[in-house]
């Protein structure tokens, strides 16, 4: 088959998986395998083969991220159950002070917290941040909604443990150590340059209190009280008279309100760097793995700690084991269980990217796109990343769209030489244009933080555009070191 039969072919298997996601609603998954079955047969690969490819790239990416997404969600549920993100913010609070409270608090979202499923801890933290933000000043609301939007994108597709970052990762056949390390590099200068920029333009008028906040929603939760009640006693703060029903939870707002549960937890809190030692743990040993791998120093028992896969699954039984001592075991076991609800839906969407790009792999994408692309490696960050955005503008699912966008380019890599890793951040940093009215988190943030959906657009969609736009910039001249 020619090479434009295969171009037309590929972009009709994205455009019919966009088409059936957005205009008849067919879940993702289900349309990820029609585009793929579409391709395998429509460049020739034939029945048989068009079949084994799908589940052998839905294999192949499960045995590389698989238990490392599972054992991230399951840690957070724990560290959501027990309280401590609560704990933290507060603490951030009191450390740091509320003027440099978004950058802190945006900084721990989209680095340390990010083994917890995005919605999860949107819920548990944005009552928070509503709490937070006069105390910030003129323009508290803003910059909080902004910070919040703009570290948990971003965190999710470029720090590890982030279900995302861990999707990219295997398909990509990145080294987590490495992803881990580029990711940080990346996401810290990110989510400050962005922040910084937000702020700046609402201090210049971008920002109307009048128009972009809802004042009723706040009116009334003040008239309701300020205290928070907590759901089912797990620690997970909603505001009193609206609480969120939140993935994993039972819909139902404890009784007891929010001073006697805490309380009741008080003998029992640990110390926060008690608390999140053991994920601490898990990310330094990865890290220290992956420097070990650089250097080429030969350390087994550390090559073995540093192993992704048991690094993780130390820090989950620290986690489990610390947890329990402050909690008890029921409470620890109940979160296991909602983890696994919410990592199973990331599994197979995970999965179903690998099959999607094992397909594009089989049908000669590679050779032709690097044939386009020999002469240079900032093109194809560039196009990875535009085709990302629109993915997204479309189908409003950041996870979905770096997934899909990645496994069109990923045969590109070893052809021209690029690192992977570069690959991964580029379709991640691209996955973040223009979250909107199509995403949930948008929603979510619009609601939770006491904004107008006017708000919200300014706050969310501009504000995470502007880190995509960031990302890709700091992205493009570490192109030329690495």
């Amino acid at each position: 088959m020619s090479d434009i039969a295969v171009l037309i072919n590929t972009a009709v298997a994205v455009l019919a998986a966009v088409l059936l996601i957005v205009r008849f609603r067919v879940n993702p998954v289900i349309a990820l395998v029609v585009s793929s079955v579409y391709l395998g047969l429509a460049v020739g690969l034939g029945v048989e083969k068009t079949v084994s490819t799908i589940t052998a790239g839905f294999g192949d990416i499960m045995v590389d991220v698989g238990l490392l997404i599972a054992f991230g969600v399951l840690m957070g549920s724990i560290l959501n159950q027990s309280g401590a993100i609560r704990r933290l913010v507060e603490h951030l609070l009191n450390t740091f002070g509320p003027k440099r409270l978004p950058y802190t608090m945006g900084l721990a979202i989209g680095t340390l917290l990010q083994s917890i499923f995005l919605d999860v801890l949107l819920v548990i933290s944005a009552p928070l941040a509503r709490k937070l933000a006069p105390k910030i000043g003129k323009l508290g609301t803003a910059r909080m909604a902004t910070a919040m939007a703009i570290a948990l994108e971003c965190g999710i597709v470029f720090t590890v443990p982030g279900v995302a970052s861990l999707a990219l990762a295997g398909l990509l056949n990145v080294p987590l150590g490495k992803m881990l390390l580029f990711g940080l590099l990346l996401v810290i200068p990110t989510i400050i340059i962005s922040i910084a920029i937000m702020t700046f333009l609402f201090r210049r008028g971008f920002w109307n209190e009048a128009k972009d906040e809802d004042h009723t929603f706040v009116a009334e939760e003040d008239r309701e009280g300020e205290e928070e009640e907590y759901d089912g006693g797990a620690g997970r703060p909603v505001a009193a008279g609206n609480a969120v029903r939140g993935p994993g939870s039972n819909g139902t707002a404890a009784q007891t309100r929010g001073s006697v549960a805490v309380a009741e937890r008080e003998p029992k809190q640990l110390p926060l760097v008690v608390m999140f030692a053991p994920l601490l743990t898990s990310l330094l040993l990865i890290g220290a793995g992956a420097i070990l791998q650089i250097l080429k120093i030969d350390l087994p028992w550390l090559q073995l700690l540093g192993e992704p896969v048991i690094a993780l699954l130390t820090g989950l039984i620290g986690t489990s084991l610390v947890t329990r001592s402050a909690i008890g075991q029921k409470k620890v076991e109940e979160a296991i269980t909602v983890g696994f609800k919410e990592s199973g839906q990331i599994l197979i969407l995970t999965g179903v990217g690998g099959s999607l790009a094992a397909t594009v792999k089989a049908a000669g994408l590679g050779d032709i796109l690097g044939g386009f692309f020999s002469a240079s490696t900032v093109a194809p960050l560039l196009v990875v990343w535009a085709i990302a955005a629109v993915l997204h503008i479309a189908v409003g699912s950041v996870t979905l769209s770096a997934i899909t966008a990645a496994g069109l380019l990923a045969p590109i890599a070893p052809v021209i030489g690029l690192d992977p890793v570069l690959l991964a951040l580029s379709a991640g940093a691209g996955s973040l244009f223009m979250v909107h009215v199509t995403s949930n988190t948008f929603w979510l943030l619009q609601s939770l933080l006491g904004q107008s959906v006017r708000g919200a657009l300014k706050s969310v969609t501009v504000g995470v555009s502007v880190a995509s736009v960031v990302a890709i910039l700091l992205i493009l001249p570490m192109s030329l070191l690495f």
